[in-house]
């Protein structure tokens, strides 16, 4: 199951409840406006007229240097400011450090229906806190069929096909100590350079076993046997065997998986009676971690080969 890609919006009214803003005036779209822009605005050039490049979607924010811009000006161009910005259909103006709220701001906020918004934070500060929480917040995002797991501080999604033994496996590694992060379905989104996954809120915690059903993990073997959410750092696809089919002994082989624009090392598993999967996925995880560290077993033995090969000649 793969689902497409997308890109979200959040609720202003989330992000005020999120940062404890204060709302000095709620606007006619308060209840239903949404933000899906990542940056915010410090609106001082539009407050003398230039609008080139002005983007209205993004949070609006002034501070102490455009309080003391609009302090210079008359109370006449004072309005005429507030006006233009408020003609844009902006989410809502933010007031930083507690300052006061020009009557011109107030009344032009009333007259066009706008959101105004005050926080005690310095406007480097909330600017900073509001971006890294958008970034999150609306970073792209895609669903994968397959299970997430937490290894050794390593975020291993196992896929395959159904009925494969992806949950069994992820049940024996629960056992060993490691943490369920999601069953089923893994929401996947991309922050920066990486991909974190978590479980759909309505099956957080669930794992589904064939023979036994649904149980809930969290009961089942307490708080340190699941996990929110994990950064994804390696892939375990799982296939069953098929005879005569070429499969890789050395590990030279670099296989991966574009997830989000992401390349994730990727490893294939085949599966057949007998082999202890939850050891294999639990090896592919500190494997694939000393190989981040730069130390690659089967390329130094390859190597090594080589180099003996050389002194024979």
């Amino acid at each position: 199951m793969v689902m497409d890609e997308v890109k979200g919006t959040i609720k202003l009214k989330k992000l005020v409840e999120h940062f404890q803003l204060k709302v000095l005036l709620a606007g006619a779209d308060y209840e239903q406006a949404e933000i899906g822009i990542k940056d915010v605005n410090r609106p001082g050039l539009q407050f003398v007229g230039f609008f080139d490049y002005f983007d209205p979607r993004r949070l609006q924010v002034i501070g102490m240097a455009e309080t003391k811009m609009l302090e210079g000006m008359t109370h006449e161009r004072r309005a005429e400011s507030f006006a233009r910005l408020f003609d844009y259909d902006i989410p809502a103006l933010v007031i930083s450090r507690d300052l006061d709220c020009f009557p011109e701001c107030m009344e032009m906020a009333r007259k066009y229906r706008r959101t105004l918004l005050s926080t005690n934070d310095t406007t480097v500060v909330f600017t900073s806190k509001v971006i890294d929480y958008l970034n999150h917040e609306l970073a792209a995002t895609v669903t994968r069929h397959g299970v997430l797991l937490d290894i050794y501080g390593e975020g291993v999604m196992i896929i395959g096909d159904s009925g494969i033994g992806k949950s069994e496996t992820a049940i024996e590694l629960v056992k060993r100590g490691h943490r369920l992060v999601a069953d089923d379905a893994v929401d996947i989104r991309r922050v920066s350079n990486q991909l974190i996954g978590k479980a759909p809120e309505l099956i957080r915690h669930y794992i589904e076993l064939r023979g036994i059903g649904i149980i809930d993990l969290q009961q089942l073997f307490g708080m340190s046997a699941v996990k929110l959410e994990s950064q994804i750092d390696l892939v375990v696809e799982m296939e069953p065997w098929v005879e005569g089919k070429f499969y890789d002994r050395f590990g030279l082989d670099e296989l991966s998986m574009n997830v989000l624009g992401v390349e994730l090392p990727k490893v294939l598993v085949p599966v057949r009676p007998g082999r202890n999967l939850a050891s294999i996925v639990e090896v592919a995880a500190m494997n694939n971690r000393h190989k981040r560290y730069g130390f690659n077993s089967a390329q130094q033995l390859a190597d090594a080969l080589m180099n003996q090969g050389s002194a024979g000649n």
